[in-house]
């Protein structure tokens, strides 16, 4: 079942509420983390919540309570729950305050968590692979102090996957202003060339993500190179594999960027040993 947690509070889905004048729905004015369970569990908890906390610093807003609350109001929001394996979202709001941008007389901010089931992609994800598209696209935090912090404002990832399903893709990639393959609409971005792995690097502006990291350590394990730098469209369509992670879809194979194959057509070895062994990592049945 659903539950939320509002600034403490375990509430009903019918009953969570938050003020028309709260500058999260307002602006986006907010940052943001996802988790999921492994066994009922919350993944990497620990490495979200900070994640969250650099992000909330890069938009100078001030976290209501600490980290230590938080992750005891994740746990509390999972056992009121009683699911199977949960989603979770972590919400930060700037608060509410008068109309207009400037956030000098806004009140304290504000927390929101969110447990639902755990819906996973279907088989036929992993096992088929899936398609992408490209779009040219400025980010929100892009050439700002607040580059790579999860904000709210999703509109041009929403605008992106929009595009994409259009297109009868699966998700979306960003281009730069260098027409560097930098990230997905809602997953980072890694390509395979032999046993070396290339995925674009923090400074290029991404989303770090908690997967993304698990991965890079995974690999290293098995004995990959793993070699941080954004990569151009032709060079992404020429990699033996292309996948896509993210904390709820772990590791999709790509097998088309623009109609392009990569590789074969079809998931690659690659992907699957990587997957198994993040499973493995983390325990999942």
């Amino acid at each position: 079942m659903k539950k939320v947690l509002i600034d403490g509070e375990v509430v009903d889905e019918a009953h969570a509420v938050v003020s028309v004048f709260d500058r999260g729905f307002l602006y986006g004015d907010s940052v943001f983390e996802t988790v999921r369970t492994y066994g009922g569990e919350p993944f990497a908890l620990d490495e979200h919540l900070e994640r969250l906390a650099r992000s909330a610093s890069r938009v100078l807003i001030r976290l209501p309570v600490n980290l230590a609350v938080l992750a005891a109001e994740v746990h509390r929001g999972l056992r009121a729950a009683q699911n199977p394996e949960s989603y979770v979202r972590i919400m930060i709001t700037r608060g509410s305050g008068p109309l207009g941008l400037d956030p000098t007389e806004v009140s304290d901010s504000r927390r929101v968590i969110i447990v639902a089931p755990l819906v996973r992609p279907p088989p036929e994800v992993y096992e088929e692979g899936v398609s992408v598209v490209t779009v040219q696209a400025q980010r929100p935090t892009d050439a700002t102090s607040a580059e790579g912090a999860k904000v709210g404002n999703y509109l041009v990832a929403v605008l992106a996957t929009q595009e994409a399903t259009r297109a009868g893709a699966y998700e979306a990639l960003f281009l730069d202003a260098k027409q560097r393959v930098v990230e997905g609409a809602s997953c980072n971005v890694f390509a395979a060339r032999g046993r070396t792995l290339l995925t674009p690097a923090e400074s290029d502006g991404i989303l770090p993500g908690i997967t993304r990291a698990t991965v890079i350590d995974v690999a290293k394990e098995l004995g990959f190179d793993v070699h941080h730098e954004a990569l151009l469209l032709g060079e992404l369509q020429a990699a033996d594999e292309v996948f896509i992670t993210s904390s709820i879809r772990e590791i999709v194979p790509v097998v088309k960027v623009d109609e392009r194959p990569i590789g074969r057509g079809a998931p690659g070895p690659i992907a699957r040993q990587l997957l198994a062994a993040l499973h493995e990592r983390v325990g999942a049945r």
